[in-house]
């Protein structure tokens, strides 16, 4: 019988910080959306501005520079996984299994009970590479949630 682990990460803020160069980036070089697509996906993104208000009261208007709209039941989040289709191939690569949904990722690794400590150990290692990747490219783990 095997035994099995499972970590699970959620991000902070995490459609709040997407990077938009690296969003358009990884449209083009990943996904090869370019020309007419790249450009209104790009539209899509810039020149977005936002507020606070409480009754009267409203702070100055600022310009948006990271961040995907999530006023949008579909866009944001399919862009949000879009920026972190990364992380699958990641977590492969330590022999885990990923399932991400929208900020919730979740590793799983299985082993026959001899070697836990031997998958604790690739799932430390994975949860560091993982930070880090998140790190590079502006996210931030929930520790409260992880």
């Amino acid at each position: 019988m095997k035994t099995k682990v499972k970590q699970k990460h959620t991000l902070s803020s995490a459609f709040d910080t997407v990077d938009h160069e690296v969003l358009l980036q990884r449209l083009r070089l990943t996904f090869g959306i370019d020309n007419i697509a790249h450009r209104w996906f790009q539209s899509y993104l810039s020149d977005r501005h936002q507020h606070v208000g409480r009754g009267t009261t409203r702070s100055s208007i600022v310009q948006l520079v990271c961040g995907v709209p999530q006023g949008s039941v579909l866009v944001g989040p399919v862009l949000f996984v879009l920026y972190t289709t990364d992380l699958i191939s990641l977590i492969e690569s330590h022999g885990l299994t990923p399932h991400l949904y929208a900020d919730d990722k979740q590793i799983f690794g299985s082993c026959l009970p001899a070697a836990v400590n031997t998958l604790s150990s690739e799932n430390s290692e994975c949860i560091s590479d993982v930070a880090a990747w998140m790190k590079s490219n502006r996210l931030q783990l929930n520790s409260d949630k992880t």
